[in-house]
């Protein structure tokens, strides 16, 4: 299943925001190589020199509000081909594609089709006496009760079969009420998402997110990837495990036990653009974006809340907006200082290696140092 931890998130990253920025540039060192097809700051690339283990793979992407300051592939994309990582390989981004699934229902509702505070009968029609309070605001912010999950992620479930197993199945905790992290939720949004529209979810999003901030590199079937450009997932004991649609995927896409709350496909490249897009008002206005950033749920045991796809956390440098994602084999993290417009975005598709390290330990280590590098500009 796609993961999230936020109370880790939560504390890990209250700790070292509040350390002061201590990511100092070397005395004569260039700054860097602007105008390169991989931009390279200097700075990051002698910090991830020092802290990157031996045998990992992934892309690290920087940026100083619009500007890419560093975009740069580590290890191999695929060991067996000696494919190395770049700025332009293809990862499941897991579920950081929640942003994606909330930014479309605010796109949504800014083209007057739907409001966050509907209820979902409205759309999907008549449900369980149980489920009949619950609002898309609801989805969006975990807090309508569903379940986690409903199965295994690459399991083959229609969209109808999700729908019907999810408004059958136990809630949780009633609507409204409490936080429970649910990627079955974001299923029904994204399904949410088709019958509103009257077209396809990654149709939806191709044609009204990503075409216009070009993203054209992003999605699950739209984009012709070819396989060399696809990383090659392995788990914490090198061993191979394909690429995400070597698992079952439907002819469109990942099953929905899967659609809407994770499995896209992305770039570094691209990743940075959506967070440029994010800075404008032309795909979403700024009160859309105040929505999606609001924190809206608090979590329990954290000093941190979720927005609408993401979570947030009010630091030293402001508000923080953040989410993560992995796999049994791959990890992400994507976060973007709101105040300033610093963004870091990393993605390895190796995690950990058993008994030697763990790139997810690491996480807010590492989006702290990576922000304060690329923040300093001396």
């Amino acid at each position: 299943m796609q993961r999230i931890n936020p109370l880790s998130f939560a504390l890990a990253l209250t700790a070292t925001l509040a350390v002061a920025g201590c990511g100092g540039n070397a005395v004569g060192m260039p700054r860097a190589a602007r105008g390169a097809a991989e931009p390279v700051d200097r700075s990051i690339a002698r910090y991830l020199v020092r802290t990157l283990p031996q045998g990992a793979g992934g892309t690290v992407v920087a940026a100083r509000g619009a500007e890419l300051a560093h975009c740069k592939g580590f290890g191999l994309a695929d060991r067996a081909a000696g494919t190395p990582a770049t700025c332009d390989t293809v990862y499941d981004v897991m579920s950081i594609t929640k942003q994606f699934t909330a930014a479309a229902i605010m796109k949504l509702e800014m083209m007057g089709r739907l409001r966050t505070t509907d209820r979902i009968s409205t759309i999907l029609g008549p449900v369980p006496a149980d489920k009949r309070g619950i609002t898309l605001r609801h989805l969006l912010t975990h807090t309508a009760g569903l379940a986690e999950g409903l199965g295994d992620d690459y399991e083959p479930v229609s969209r109808d079969e999700m729908l019907d197993k999810a408004l059958r199945s136990k809630l949780v905790s009633r609507p409204g009420t409490k936080f429970n992290y649910s990627n079955t939720g974001f299923s029904v949004l994204a399904a949410i998402v088709e019958k509103v529209s009257g077209t396809s979810y990654e149709r939806f999003l191709a044609t009204h997110l990503f075409t216009p901030a070009g993203m054209t590199r992003t999605g699950y079937v739209l984009p012709k990837f070819s396989r060399a450009e696809v990383a090659v997932e392995y788990d914490e004991h090198g061993a191979g495990q394909g690429r995400p649609f070597d698992h079952p995927w439907a002819a469109d896409g990942p099953h929905w036990n899967l659609r809407g709350n994770g499995g896209m496909l992305s770039t570094g490249r691209d990743m940075f653009k959506w967070h440029r897009a994010l800075l404008g008002d032309t795909i979403l206005s700024s009160a859309a974006k105040a929505a999606m950033f609001e924190p809206h749920a608090w979590i329990p045991g954290a000093e941190a809340a979720y927005g609408y796809g993401w979570g947030v956390l009010h630091t030293k440098d402001g508000r923080v907006v953040w989410h993560n994602g992995g796999n049994d084999w791959s990890f992400a993290s994507y976060s973007r200082v709101l105040r300033d417009g610093t963004m870091v975005y990393w993605v390895t598709n190796q995690a950990s290696q058993a008994d030697r390290w763990n790139l997810e330990e690491r996480e807010f280590e590492m989006n702290q140092a990576l922000a304060d590098h690329a923040r300093d500009t001396d």
